[in-house]
């Protein structure tokens, strides 16, 4: 099942089964996952509102090919501005919280331009990360990577940035925000290049900013993403992310904390 066809089970349903295809070691990948919740509570919102910031609290695995209920409410609607908070819940216990500003574009005097794209590659120059059986995250079959950025994980090399281009391999019907959420997630964690052996990681808070007016983005556009660390320690790591078009325009800023088991 496409991340299309997901979404739209969700919104006809509220609730879905997230298909091992988009497994990430025994719990459904947690882009997707988010993407989800975002869609269902951009829903809920008045037309006009985007979203330009949310908050994800990965409180447990969604266990792929089990349904799940995903709902949003509004917490308070002002004249420019919607709080919502959407969750998946599963078993009975909530599994992912997220809260989201849903915010109407207002008058000001302040205009800030974007700092500038890193420099990179082109996609054409750029490795892949191919899907391999039993390697990778089931996931990867759903989202192509070229890497531009950064040494490759458990390689032990270190580094404090990773990233690339990534898009998804089937070609979506639209480029949603919600498209562009499930994308941002997809990379491994920035602090995996420092170990040699495999570990277990897992996304424990997820911060992410959509920059609007958003650039325009056609179905099968490629998106540049570049995480840095802030800092890593005592089984925690700390990273902050920007995501441009290849164009150079900025599309989202994303801040995650991780926990590595190992």
């Amino acid at each position: 099942m496409n991340f299309d066809r997901l979404m739209e089970t969700v919104a006809q349903d509220g609730e879905v089964t997230i298909p091992s295809t988009w497994s990430q070691g025994r719990a459904s990948f947690g882009g997707v996952s988010a993407a989800l919740v975002f869609d269902r509570m951009a829903h809920v919102v008045a037309p006009g509102r985007p979203m330009r910031s949310m908050q994800v609290s990965f409180v447990g695995p969604v266990t792929p090919d089990e349904p799940a209920a995903v709902d949003a409410e509004i917490l308070r609607e002002g004249k420019a501005v919607s709080q919502v908070m959407g969750r998946i819940v599963q078993g009975g216990e909530p599994k992912l919280v997220a809260m989201a500003s849903f915010g109407g574009e207002r008058d000001s005097e302040v205009q800030v331009d974007a700092l500038p794209a890193p420099e990179v590659k082109p996609v054409g120059q750029c490795r892949g990360l191919d899907y391999i059986a039993g390697v990778t995250p089931e996931f990867i079959q759903q989202i192509e990577m070229r890497w531009a950025f950064g040494n490759l994980p458990f390689s032990g090399k270190g580094g404090r940035e990773l990233g690339g281009w990534m898009q998804f391999r089937k070609t979506p019907e639209t480029f949603s925000d919600a498209h562009i959420i499930a994308l941002v997630d997809a990379w491994p964690p920035a602090v995996l290049p420092y170990v040699k052996e495999r570990v277990k990681t897992s996304s424990l808070s997820w911060a992410l900013d959509i920059v609007h007016p958003r650039p325009a983005l056609e179905p099968g556009d490629w998106l540049l993403y570049k995480a840095t660390i802030d800092e890593a320690s005592a089984g925690y790591g700390h990273t902050h992310a920007g995501v441009w078009t290849a164009r150079g325009e900025l599309v989202a800023l994303s801040r995650q904390t991780v926990t590595v088991f190992g």
